[in-house]
């Protein structure tokens, strides 16, 4: 069973808005936290995949935070043209690191006792997500990593959802073929049509009262397949 990652498996700890907006006081902006919280969710819809297939690998990290840098701009004068960083490149600095540490995320409800779950099953678990290369260190602060058997991002995967390329690679190195797995997310587009068109069932996550119901639910399905 793979799962996305934002949204599914782990949310923030605290609203975007309300970070970006305590961090740019420290550097001369003083912004309404729901304005840049808004500004933020709209830029982020318009922003190209985060993506770079020709790149070197030891470029990809580099690529990926220019990518997030020209995300945040964007945001702030999205929210106030005339906003004026003393220092911009030393506030997304700070705000980058913010968000590589798993401090600011938090686990979604059942999501542990999920994989948990599923691993005492017998089913192998992972990760397909179009987040940066700070997800597995995220993972790992939060206690997930352990119990995932992959996680593919699209720096290694030369790919993003809703590509069948990612989900195809991920399932490689599990060795299981699409027709054997499941997909879990939150965006219909991105995580179920992609999913569904690399050839696994989906599932959307908010359709769950809790992830902890994933183990019993496919177990019952199982049950109720044909011998």
């Amino acid at each position: 069973m793979l799962f996305d990652a934002t949204g599914t498996l782990l949310e923030t700890a605290r609203p975007v808005g309300e970070v970006y907006a305590e961090l740019a006081r420290e550097h001369g902006v003083r912004l309404p936290a729901a304005r840049l919280d808004d500004a933020f969710r709209r830029i982020l819809a318009q922003a190209p995949p985060m993506l770079f297939p020709a790149a070197p690998p030891d470029r990809i990290a580099e690529l990926e935070e220019n990518w997030w840098r020209s995300v945040v701009r964007s945001t702030f004068l999205a929210a106030d043209g005339t906003a004026r960083f003393r220092d911009f490149d030393g506030f997304f600095a700070g705000l980058y690191a913010h968000y590589a540490s798993s401090s600011a995320w938090r686990t979604r409800p059942g999501a542990r006792e999920a994989l948990l779950g599923l691993r005492a099953l017998g089913v192998a678990t992972g990760v397909v997500s179009n987040f940066d290369g700070r997800l597995p260190g995220i993972l790992a602060g939060l206690g997930l990593a352990e119990l995932l058997a992959v996680v593919m991002l699209p720096g290694e995967a030369r790919a993003a959802k809703p590509d069948p390329r990612i989900f195809a690679l991920a399932l490689a190195r599990l060795g299981v073929p699409p027709g054997a797995a499941l997909y879990v997310g939150d965006d219909r587009a991105r995580d179920l049509a992609g999913a569904r068109a690399a050839g696994l069932a989906a599932i959307h996550a908010t359709g769950l009262a809790t992830l902890e119901d994933l183990p019993a639910l496919l177990q019952n399905q199982e049950e109720k397949e044909p011998a």
